[in-house]
C-alpha cells in the first residue's frame, strides 16, 4: 500500500455550517432585514413579471438601479443594509436565469415551474445572504451588516477566511450561519481497489464489495408512529378559516417539524458515514448516475424516499472530491439488461420482481444488483478484465467534478 501524495489541490468553496445563538435584540434585528429583503425580491419578482410579458429584459444590473430609487425612496428600506437586498437581487437572478434556461416551457411566466415565486410572511423562512464586505468574524462572534452579534458555536475551526455566509432559520426557530470557504483536498492512502455503486430500494446501495453494500436504514419507518400521532393532534386542532391557529395546534406542528429534522439528520449521518467509508477503501468509484424522481409516482415511492438515494449519493460525491478520489457517474440505462461478465444486453427489460439475472450468452447467474453493480465498473472502464464485448463509454460516463 502506497501513500497518497502530498501535494494538495484545490477543491473548491464549500459549506461550513454552525449553530447561532440569537439574543433577542439581534433576533428583531434579523427580523426586519429579513422583511426588507422580501420585499426587494417580491419587487424583483414583479418586475420581472411584467417585463417578461412586455418582452423586454430585466437583468441583474436593471434591477440594481431600481433598488438604489428604491431605497431613496423609501426611509424604512434604506434604514437597513444594503449588502443583503443586493445579494436578494442576486439570488433571484440566478433562480430566475436557471429557469429560463428550460426552453420546453411555452405558457405565460406566472405558470412556468421554477420561476421566481413571491416570498409570503410567516411561509418563507428567513434567509439573509452577506458578502466579504458585510460580516466579520472577531473574537469569535459574527458582526454582520447594521451592526447585528452573533454567538457562534464553533463545533470545528474554519480551515479558511470565508468569502461569504448565509444567515437563516429552520422552521423549528434554530438559527444558523453557513460560511463558504475555499478548501484543499486531504488525500488518503492509495489502496489501489475500484468499486462499482448501484442504487435500489430493498437496499439503498449494492456494491461489487458485499462489505460496504448499504442496506436500507428505514429511519422514516422507524419513526412513522410518532409522526402519525402528531400529525393526528394537529388535525384535531386545526382552526377554521379566518380563524388563527391555537398553541395546542402550534405545539403539535414544532413536534411534527422536529421529528421530520431528526430524521433528514438521521439520513444524512448514515450517508455521511458509508460514503466516508467508500472513500477510504478505494480508490475509484463507479457510481450509478440515478435520479428517482420517476419512483415518486409509483408504488415504492415511500420506500424510495425513505433510502433518500439522491442525500446519499450526493454525500459520496462531496467525500470523494474532499479525498481527491476518482469518481464516475455512470448512466443508468440498460444497467438491469447488460451482464457484467460478457457485456452481452438481455432482448427484453427484467421485471422488478425477478431479481436474479441470467445471461443467455455467457450463462453468469449472479443477483440482479449484483449484476448492475459490475455494469457500473465495466461501463467506466475500471474492471475490463474478462469482458470480451463490452460495450462502449461513449457519453454514458462521465468524471464527476
Amino acid at each position: 500500500m502506497t501513500t497518497a501524495p502530498d501535494l494538495r489541490e484545490r477543491v473548491g468553496p464549500t459549506r461550513f455550517t454552525y449553530r447561532l445563538r440569537v439574543s433577542s435584540t439581534a433576533m428583531t434585528a434579523l427580523a426586519s432585514e429579513w422583511d426588507r429583503g422580501r420585499w426587494v425580491w417580491n419587487q424583483c419578482v414583479a418586475t420581472s413579471r411584467a417585463a417578461y410579458e412586455a418582452g423586454e429584459e430585466c437583468g441583474p444590473a436593471r434591477l440594481d438601479k431600481l433598488l438604489t430609487g428604491w431605497r431613496s425612496e423609501r426611509e424604512w428600506l434604506r434604514a437597513g443594509a444594503s449588502v443583503p437586498q443586493q445579494q436578494s437581487i442576486r439570488d433571484f437572478a440566478k433562480s430566475r436565469g436557471k429557469a429560463l434556461m428550460d426552453v420546453k416551457a411555452r405558457m405565460p411566466v406566472r405558470q412556468r415551474a421554477g420561476m421566481p415565486r413571491f416570498k409570503r410572511k410567516h411561509v418563507a423562512e428567513p434567509t439573509l445572504n452577506y458578502t466579504r464586505r458585510g460580516f466579520r468574524l472577531k473574537d469569535g462572534r459574527l458582526y454582520v451588516a447594521g451592526g447585528i452579534a452573533l454567538t457562534v458555536v464553533w463545533s470545528r475551526d474554519l480551515p479558511a477566511e470565508p468569502s461569504s455566509v448565509r444567515v437563516y432559520c429552520d422552521s423549528l426557530g434554530h438559527w444558523y450561519a453557513s460560511f463558504v470557504v475555499e478548501t484543499e483536498t486531504q488525500p488518503l492512502l492509495a489502496t489501489g481497489a475500484a468499486v462499482g455503486i448501484d442504487w435500489g430500494v430493498k437496499e439503498t446501495a449494492t456494491t461489487t464489495s458485499d462489505a460496504h453494500d448499504l442496506p436500507h436504514p428505514e429511519h422514516g419507518k422507524k419513526a412513522a408512529g410518532k409522526l402519525a400521532g402528531y400529525q393526528r393532534m394537529m388535525a384535531r386542532r386545526k382552526p377554521k378559516l379566518g380563524q388563527a391557529a391555537s398553541k395546542g395546534y402550534r405545539q403539535a406542528g414544532r413536534q411534527v417539524a422536529k421529528v421530520h429534522k431528526k430524521i433528514a439528520r438521521q439520513r444524512q449521518d448514515t450517508a455521511r458515514k458509508r460514503a466516508k467509508r467508500v472513500v477510504t477503501d478505494f480508490d475509484q468509484i463507479a457510481v450509478e448516475d440515478f435520479r428517482p424522481k420517476f419512483l415518486a409516482k409509483s408504488r415504492m415511492a415511500g420506500k424510495a424516499a425513505d433510502a433518500s438515494i439522491s442525500a446519499t449519493k450526493r454525500e459520496l460525491v462531496n467525500m470523494a472530491r474532499k479525498h481527491g478520489r476518482v469518481l464516475h457517474l455512470v448512466h443508468p440505462a440498460h444497467t438491469t439488461m447488460d451482464c457484467g461478465n460478457c457485456g452481452a444486453r438481455a432482448k427484453h427489460a427484467l421485471p422488478l420482481s425477478e431479481r436474479t439475472y441470467m445471461c443467455t450468452a455467457c450463462g453468469a447467474v449472479s443477483p440482479r444488483d449484483k449484476n448492475s453493480a459490475r455494469v457500473m465498473l465495466v461501463r467506466a472502464g475500471l474492471n475490463p478484465a474478462g469482458v470480451d464485448r463490452g460495450r462502449p463509454d461513449g457519453p454514458s460516463v462521465r468524471q464527476a467534478a
